[in-house]
């Protein structure tokens, strides 16, 4: 009991504090509102669910023994990343206009996953904290996702509902357009970290 209060704990925090996955879903809500926005949660929800279920099965290892893989899947990621900024800096207009954009897919959300700095941390990070070595992995991994998925869908849909409640006060094109490249601009520095590893390592 204590193993899975402790996990739930690390769960919600780490789902419910700032992150990329976050401003994603808040942003949604202003340009699209909530029930749009349902599947880019879901994606995002899911997808790390997977995600932690892949590291823990043994995916960093594919990783480390073979890391130009991981630096062209960084590298595709960090242009995946400043698309979806691109994405949000110019989605205001559409809602002004006759045709609005879509917003981001349930597939959108779940790949986002694999390049998100702050995902990669957290999933290792859990699997290294609560597993245990031995026959226990497997059950504890599982417990580990489960807790997760069932968490971040009220943690990061916080987030979305915070979103839905801005969009009454971003009731003008002018306010959208600087909210949207606010949030593009924070997900471009998000990048930053990882570019460095990229220059680094060229």
């Amino acid at each position: 009991m204590e193993y899975v209060l402790a996990v739930t704990l690390f769960a919600i925090s780490a789902s419910i504090t700032p992150g990329p996955n976050n401003i994603l879903v808040m942003t949604s809500g202003v340009n699209f509102g909530v029930k749009r926005s349902l599947p880019l949660l879901t994606g995002i929800c899911v997808g790390f669910a997977v995600m932690l279920l892949l590291v823990g099965l043994g995916f960093s290892y594919v990783f480390s023994r073979y890391p130009s893989l991981h630096f062209v899947i960084k590298c595709l990621g960090v242009l995946y990343l400043l698309y979806l900024a691109f994405v949000i800096a110019f989605s205001s207009a559409a809602i002004e206009g006759k045709e609005q954009h879509r917003p981001l897919s349930f597939i959108n959300g779940a790949l986002f996953q694999w390049v998100n700095g702050k995902a990669w941390v957290v999933a290792s990070g859990a699997i290294a904290a609560f597993t245990s070595v031995g026959g226990e992995f497997s059950g504890d991994n599982i417990v580990i996702v489960l807790t997760f998925l069932l968490v971040s869908f009220p943690c990061v849909g916080v987030w979305l509902m915070f979103g839905s409640m801005l969009k009454n006060l971003l009731n003008t094109a002018n306010r959208r357009r600087w909210f949207n490249l606010t949030m593009a601009l924070l997900l471009v520095l998000s990048v930053i970290p990882v570019l460095k590893e990229i220059v680094t390592a060229l």
